[in-house]
């Protein structure tokens, strides 16, 4: 029998099929929603020196500090329906 997953971990499954990577921002949107609703708040130090990339992942992780994880899992969610909306889904 096939486990029924829930609509975030659905969402997990379904980026990995857009057809075009999307951008930066929505990227980092991605990842920061994930974390935020796997996770809940940010952890840890913010990357020192020349890891751009790191800062920019927890600075966007960051900014979602007090948002429940439901709430994020929600956008989350809602940002991969509306990048397979817009054409990013493999077969549209």
């Amino acid at each position: 029998m096939t486990p029924v997953l829930t609509p975030f971990e659905q969402a997990q499954l379904d980026v990995q099929t857009l057809h075009r990577k999307p951008g930066t921002p929505q990227l980092l949107q991605l990842y920061a929603l994930y974390k935020q609703g796997s996770l809940g708040d940010v952890q840890g130090q913010r990357p020192g020196g020349f890891d751009f990339a790191g800062n920019a992942k927890f600075d966007a992780w960051s900014a979602l500090r007090g948002m429940t994880p439901e709430h994020a899992q929600r956008d989350y969610v809602a940002l991969v329906s509306s990048l397979r909306e817009s054409g990013g889904a493999a077969g549209h």
